[in-house]
């Protein structure tokens, strides 16, 4: 189920072993105390270029993440904050770039960073903490795989920084690699409560299961329930989080993006490969 976390990770203690002579000559016999330390050169602190040169020089080919299979990012699916877009399009022929502004995403961003864009994970390109924004690169195969094309000035998004060893994981494992879009086909108000059905492809629907998880643009809710004939499945959003995702913004006939559970696809692969007949035969 969604909330929001406006909490930041906690600091670990900095370590610093004492460096003590080996029990064990014998053993540990590379050690000499009488070594001289090296001096390594200083690290130079490089200064990231001002956002406002993004639309004036073209960026590098940003790797989409989406059409990976290693995980080199994981997210919870709790939205951070509500970001908006601020400008996007193609800067040049071959590179889209998105740029939004922000506010608690940019605390301790950097060059590189994977943020998730409506569930979609993305790395950042450039920022500015006085203006408040940074950008992200789009990749063709991005734009063609999720909802982000459909997106324009002054959109509203959800956005979730990657998460750390010392995060609490409030939702479940997101990857940010978004599977396909959905279709929002029915907005239901009860009490303070909506719900709202999505239309997807049979593909999607499979690894779908009534009380399982499911990311919605980046959001991770529970599915309620799914009705095969028609391709649908639902979930039901709280006033809480109605107040802080873009789900509840959007209209029938709008698409969002979907990323199914990863667990699911893992056993399937699994009872694809004859690994249970493997295991029953030993």
């Amino acid at each position: 189920m969604a909330t929001v976390s406006s909490s930041g990770a906690s600091l670990s203690k900095p370590l610093n072993p004492s460096i003590s002579s080996p029990k064990n000559p014998n053993i540990f016999n590379l050690w000499n105390p009488q070594l001289k330390r090296v001096k390594y050169p200083q690290t130079l602190s490089l200064k990231s270029p001002s956002i406002s040169h993004l639309f004036i020089k073209p960026l590098k080919a940003q790797q989409s993440h989406i059409s990976s299979t290693t995980i080199t990012s994981l997210f919870t699916g709790i939205v951070e904050e509500v970001g908006k877009i601020k400008q996007l399009g193609y800067d040049n022929p071959d590179s889209f770039t998105m740029k939004i502004k922000a506010n608690l995403i940019l605390e301790d961003i950097n060059l590189g960073d994977s943020i998730s864009v409506n569930g979609t994970c993305l790395t950042v390109a450039d920022f500015d903490k006085q203006l408040c924004e940074f950008s992200v690169g789009l990749a063709p195969e991005t734009l063609r795989k999720t909802s982000l094309i459909e997106l324009e000035q002054g959109s509203i998004v959800n956005l979730e920084r990657a998460l750390r060893p010392t995060t609490r994981m409030g939702g479940h494992f997101v990857q940010g690699h978004v599977d396909g879009t959905g279709q929002i086909v029915e907005l239901k108000p009860e009490g303070d409560s909506l719900w709202v059905k999505v239309k997807t492809s049979k593909e999607i629907l499979r690894y779908i299961v009534p009380k399982g998880f499911i990311a919605v643009d980046g959001t991770s809710l529970t599915v309620v329930d799914v009705f095969i004939e028609e391709d649908c499945f639902n979930f039901m959003l709280v006033a809480y989080t109605q107040q802080n995702v873009v789900i509840p913004m959007k209209k029938v006939g709008q698409k969002v993006n979907l990323e199914v559970d990863i667990l699911g696809k893992y056993v399937e692969r699994l009872l694809s490969s004859g690994f249970v007949n493997a295991i029953k035969s030993s």
